[in-house]
């Protein structure tokens, strides 16, 4: 929603929005395109009179905000159709799906275009940080938008992809997720079948080699070519290092280029492999996109490095799922070697809060030496019991301070912390380098 203002904003429109508890990049986003925010979601929000209300999917009947804009009669529409009709009708759309990897994969698609000289407009769920904004028009006819499997607001309960109208479209993978709005799998696959419906028979759906979940969504019905990446896919990657950091890329068995970057594991090499696909389909040769996917400089918030204190480094990463929290930590694994990786997990997403992951998470985070884990009372489901198998390499606390302090006396020189949530977690990121920097922190492992 905030990389729609900025959009609305560069399209010349006076905007304003109100939210909760909004935190960085967004917030200094909004800040800074002197869109205003308002806290809370108040009827006040109403005055003076919207010529239209963008209403987001967190909004909810009941809200006072929301009451009065129906009481009030007042135009209305969803962030993704607003989007649709206002900007996505006249440009060739390339949207990125999937569970797991979209904003990254946005992220490098939007770099690959803009390296190519085609000045992409984008929309996507993080900052990337080659751009330092989420959301910008650039110029037709090409558009990147991170496609979303979530509902679309409270009066359209379909997925906010199907509003898009891709003529290219990364499927990247399909699992389980958000158990609030959906039952199961089968219910994100229907989703993702009335989104293929909408692919034009000259568009294109890149998808990888190995996902079950994916073959089943397209069987269900596709008018679209496919281009398969992975072993044995019409894409796939020799690894030159172990880390995912070099690799060289093969197109139908042909040389098409080498990729040498700062991103790590096997995900980052399928997200690579798949926006290079895209790429082509618009006209990008593939040796061009390697060179600029050597260049890009990653998100804000994906494997995010935030900096070093008292010789132990800090990662700000987004993972909230099992599959995005062990494949993050085996590619820091990969790169760093021996040195102790020590994790510091919130649970927060809707999903991972109503306790469906609970089985896959012990396995997900084995790869870590020591995990630290924010459990608040209303948690809903008992950290330590759940990690149990973890033993002595678990650190269970329902405080940020808490774990703050925790991570501190147990850290040295040469470890890794690792801090993973999709919120904001409570600036723990800088209040974790605060601590490592004082004199009596830190090896005492």
């Amino acid at each position: 929603m905030g990389g729609i203002a900025l959009l609305a904003r560069a399209l010349g429109h006076q905007v304003s929005g109100s939210d909760a508890h909004v935190y960085p990049p967004m917030s200094t986003q909004l800040a800074t395109a002197g869109i205003g925010l308002t806290e809370g979601y108040a009827a006040e929000q109403l005055q003076p009179r919207p010529d239209v209300v963008v209403v987001g999917n967190a909004m909810r009947r009941g809200m006072p905000v929301i009451e009065a804009m129906l009481d009030q009669g007042l135009p209305y529409v969803s962030g993704p159709q607003w989007l649709r009709e206002n900007l996505l009708r006249e440009r060739w759309v390339l949207a990125v799906a999937g569970t797991h990897g979209k904003t990254s994969a946005a992220s490098m698609l939007a770099q690959v275009l803009a390296a190519a000289g085609l000045d992409p407009g984008f929309l996507i769920g993080g900052v990337p940080r080659d751009f330092g904004v989420s959301a910008r028009l650039g110029a037709a006819p090409f558009f990147v938008v991170e496609a979303d499997e979530y509902d679309t607001a409270f009066f359209d309960k379909r997925s906010k992809f199907v509003h898009y109208g891709p003529r290219t479209l990364i499927l990247n993978n399909l699992e389980f997720d958000h158990a609030d709005i959906f039952e199961d799998l089968a219910m994100i696959q229907r989703q993702v079948h009335h989104l293929v419906r909408t692919v034009p028979g000259s568009g294109l759906i890149v998808c990888p080699t190995d996902d079950a979940a994916v073959d089943q969504a397209l069987a269900m019905g596709c008018w679209t070519p496919c281009e398969r990446v992975g072993i044995g896919g019409d894409w796939s990657a020799e690894a030159l290092a172990a880390d995912g950091s070099h690799f060289r890329v093969s197109c139908r068995g042909q040389p098409a280029g080498e990729v040498r970057w700062g991103q790590t594991g096997r995900h980052n090499l399928a997200n690579a492999l798949a926006v290079l696909a895209a790429a082509r389909h618009v006209g990008v040769a593939p040796e061009v996109g390697a060179a600029a996917l050597s260049q890009f400089a990653g998100v804000k918030r994906r494997m995010e490095r935030c900096g070093a204190a008292g010789g132990v480094t800090v990662y700000d990463d987004f993972a909230h799922h099992p599959t995005a929290i062990a494949t993050t930590l085996e590619g820091l694994r990969q790169r760093v070697g021996r040195q102790r990786i020590l994790v510091v997990l919130e649970p927060r997403s809707n999903t991972m809060r109503s306790g469906v992951h609970n089985r896959a998470l012990p396995e997900a985070l084995a790869t870590a030496d020591h995990v630290y884990v924010y459990a608040p009372r209303d948690l809903g489901w008992d950290a330590a019991d759940v990690l149990a198998e973890l033993g002595e390499r678990l650190t269970v606390a329902d405080r940020v301070e808490t774990l703050v302090a925790a991570v501190a006396a147990d850290s040295g020189a040469g470890d890794q912390v690792l801090v993973m949530s999709n919120g904001g977690f409570e600036g723990i990121h800088q209040r974790l380098l605060a601590a490592l920097a004082l004199p009596d922190s830190g090896n005492r492992r």
